[in-house]
């Protein structure tokens, strides 16, 4: 089922979240693609029509390189996509970014996170019935990295106990990579797009 932006809105209400994107329109403009070089152009034809994209395409010789990396993420890594996702919506609850919390809800449930797991990152409880060892120790690890600015060794010690070395490199690069994300989001102040889920992880950029 995919969730719409006022349903993911509404719900971020409930739990007493910031809205931060009270402002009409964003704090920068948004680049004409029509005065953007040709790369930048080809990758956001081939892309959803996201503001997050259209905003970080300022970025114009990073702006490719940033998208593979983000490919590799949503689809090349050895950590299970539900872990990779849990991981996202927390680091958009503790990081107050609305827009990645109405995105990555839809992406998680594309992958099969569950409603009730959802729930249980938005309202903070770690120890809902619907949340395994697995998932319970990569929410608490997520949540002490965006704290930081070190994780506790009995935090590390349940997430080492569930992933691989490569995995849990690939949790932290994860992490960081929406952390990133969530400030441009949330400093920038970009207003909500509908959830686009799927798209985002067919997209496939031009090399």
């Amino acid at each position: 089922m995919l969730v719409s932006r006022s349903q993911a809105s509404a719900a971020w209400c409930r739990t007493g979240r910031t809205r931060y994107a009270a402002a009409a329109v964003a704090r920068l403009p948004y680049p004409d693609p029509s005065g953007s070089p040709e790369p930048v152009r080809e990758a956001l034809a081939a892309l959803p029509p996201l503001n997050i994209f259209r905003m970080l395409s300022h970025a114009e010789t990073a702006f490719r390189p940033f998208l593979r990396f983000g490919g590799s993420i949503l689809g090349r890594l050895e950590l299970d996509p539900r872990l990779r996702e849990l991981a996202i919506i927390q680091v958009a609850r503790d990081a107050e970014a609305e827009y990645e919390w109405v995105q990555h809800v839809a992406i998680s449930r594309e992958v099969g996170v569950l409603d009730e797991q959802i729930a249980a990152v938005e309202a903070g409880r770690l120890d809902d019935p619907s949340l395994g060892d697995g998932e319970r120790a990569v929410l608490q690890f997520a949540r002490e990295v965006v704290a930081g600015p070190r994780v506790s060794d009995a935090t590390f010690a349940a997430v080492e106990e569930q992933l691989s070395p490569q995995e849990i490199v690939e949790l932290l690069l994860t992490i960081g990579n929406y952390l990133m994300l969530a400030r441009v989001m949330t400093t920038l102040e970009l207003e909500l797009d509908d959830p686009v889920g799927g798209r985002v992880l067919s997209s496939r950029l031009p090399r």
